[in-house]
């Protein structure tokens, strides 16, 4: 899964590659195929509810904590979201300007990369 890739992209390759159909895997999600069609297309954006993003990786085989979080994020950013748990952390919520500014490649002071350290060491 790659940070670039959305989930419409994400969520039909993987079934491809585990060798199911569309409707196969509608069925088991409980979704239409249309609706999942234009999900895989990024014409439909993807559901905000967990419990079923967490449903949709389990049907696509996608046991491991790690892997379903990331799934679930994909689908966040894809609607333009932060994820919900990092939303409810003020702690997290307020180091996100540190974040953005160096994910944009602009240098911070001492003290910043000391706050952002502080709070990866603590997540």
């Amino acid at each position: 899964m790659s940070a670039r890739e959305s989930f419409g992209h994400y969520l039909r390759e993987r079934r491809i590659e585990i060798g199911m159909t569309l409707r196969e895997f509608c069925r088991q999600v409980g979704e239409s195929p249309g609706n999942i069609s234009r999900m895989e297309r990024d014409q439909l954006a993807p559901p905000d509810s967990e419990e079923k993003l967490e449903r949709f990786a389990q049907v696509l085989s996608i046991l491991e904590k790690v892997k379903i979080r990331d799934f679930i994020d994909l689908a966040c950013f894809s609607r333009g979201k932060i994820p919900e748990d990092i939303m409810s952390d003020d702690r997290l919520m307020g180091s996100l300007p540190l974040v953005f500014r160096t994910l944009r490649g602009q240098r911070l002071s001492e003290d910043s990369l000391r706050d952002l350290a502080e709070v990866v060491r603590r997540s």
